[in-house]
């Protein structure tokens, strides 16, 4: 099992033949490694521990997010604009973390 701690995290919706939600991690990088960025498997569960959200995914992974670190940078951010215009309108980028995310239907 992996576990992932992003520095900035947002939630995507996948729609199509397997509809469900995705946590898109992003890192900052230094001055030797760039930024970067990761999407899970899919959400299974998600639980908080203190400021934390943690994600388990599909795969196994987790991915542990903190609460007030919703959005992405701008090199995550224009991946994940990327990969929205490539997707064929089947994901999207949820702008703003859900009120209700303890009690989501992750697979929907």
């Amino acid at each position: 099992m992996s576990t992932y701690t992003p520095d900035k995290w947002v939630l995507v919706k996948i729609t199509g033949t397997d509809p469900h939600y995705r946590v898109f991690g992003s890192w900052y990088g230094d001055f030797v490694s760039g930024d970067s960025y990761r999407m899970n498997s899919g959400i299974k569960s998600v639980v908080q521990d203190g400021d934390n959200y943690i994600f388990h995914g599909a795969t196994g992974s987790q991915y542990i997010c903190h609460r007030e670190m919703y959005g992405a940078h701008m090199y995550g951010m224009s991946v994940l604009d990327r990969l929205v215009k490539n997707s064929g309108g089947k994901m999207e980028i949820i702008y703003q973390c859900p009120q209700n995310i303890l009690n989501m239907d992750w697979i929907i």
